[in-house]
């Protein structure tokens, strides 16, 4: 393993990064972090107009575009160094199984942006794929084999937003190989934290399940809907992990054009998760379960052993950990909407 390099050991603080998705959670948090970092020239990219976004951080160019149109993606990236495309039409599971043609169609987003990257002069490519772009035959039982890399192929991703994701990873590929425009991709598991969106339909499981332990005890009716059995398994990933691994993984020599898991192997069934939730709100709710509704496959994990064998990346925040300022962040939003305060969740 190397000496690990980032954007501050690699580029000059005045150099333009470009964020995509930045009006979400990651890209959000992808943005504060630069900034953090001591970062000037960072300019955020959403389709979502500018005062719904999560987190707007002073000094940055903050741009309302639709990256699915030529143009825009051609405005986005004009003078970039580095862009970091974490722009797509998705959300929890209710809307990754319902909403097909939209994930689909991000593929827009990536088609256009690498491109338009590349004839900008940008040095830098990032991709945010993700674990749905594995072969879902290895992933029907809770007992699930970690997933390593190359269980990516023979393809058999998650209809519609694998697909897409694993199609946008071949781009970044050939771009590489092809223009030698350096590509980093990244498949992330379930990445969650404060920040995020917690209602509307795109939330996925730890801000679903922490806004109905809240509505249980805000309403006093003391139940709960689980999707599935609860007994599918994932592991999740808290979002200052996620971020630091972003960093390292687009500034890594060794990772040029070649997918890499992030995330947790912190395996917990959402009956396990719905238990930690609770005994942090302190309370204990029926639970009624929703065979029929969209549950994912059966289980997920990520393997660990080459992130950690190239950058000596591991994640720093234990689930319960994550789960107690995540469930905090949550209950401030949802007490501060129903006081009548304007809080931007569910939009995306």
């Amino acid at each position: 393993m190397s000496e690990n390099q980032t954007a501050a050991t690699t580029i000059h603080k005045d150099d333009l990064i470009v964020v995509t998705g930045a009006g979400g959670f990651i890209a959000g948090s992808l943005v504060k972090y630069f900034t953090d970092q001591g970062f000037t020239n960072i300019r955020a990219v959403d389709k979502k107009p500018v005062p719904t976004w999560y987190q707007r951080v002073p000094g940055v160019e903050s741009l309302s575009l639709d990256l699915s149109y030529l143009e825009n993606c051609k405005r986005a990236v004009e003078g970039a160094v580095e862009v970091y495309n974490l722009a797509a039409d998705m959300g929890g599971m209710g809307f990754i199984e319902n909403f097909r043609v939209e994930c689909l169609r991000s593929i827009l987003i990536n088609t256009h942006l690498i491109d338009e990257a590349y004839k900008a002069g940008a040095e830098r490519y990032f991709f945010s794929s993700s674990a749905c772009a594995y072969n879902t035959d290895l992933q029907k039982d809770p007992n699930v084999r970690a997933l390593k890399e190359s269980d990516a192929y023979p393809a058999m991703a998650e209809r519609g937003y694998g697909w897409e994701k694993l199609i946008s990873e071949m781009f970044c590929q050939e771009y590489w190989a092809e223009r030698q425009l350096k590509t980093a991709v990244a498949r992330f598991h379930n990445v969650y934290g404060p920040n995020g969106t917690w209602d509307g339909g795109r939330e996925k499981a730890p801000a679903a399940l922490s806004r109905k332990v809240i509505e249980a005890v805000d309403t006093g009716n003391l139940k709960i809907e689980i999707w599935g059995d609860g007994n599918q398994t994932r592991s999740f990933m808290y979002i200052d992990d996620c971020v630091k691994g972003i960093d390292m993984i687009m500034h890594s020599k060794e990772l040029i054009a070649t997918p890499i898991n992030l995330g947790s192997n912190e395996l917990v069934s959402i009956n396990e998760l719905v238990s930690m939730i609770e005994e942090i709100a302190g309370v204990q709710l029926e639970r009624e379960y929703i065979l029929d509704a969209p549950k994912g496959v059966a289980g997920r994990n990520s393997d660990n052993t080459f992130i950690k064998k190239v950058l000596g990346w591991e994640p720093d925040t234990p689930l319960r950990e994550g789960m107690e300022k995540t469930y905090a962040w949550i209950n401030k939003q949802f007490s501060e909407r129903k006081a009548g305060k304007f809080v931007p969740a569910g939009l995306h």
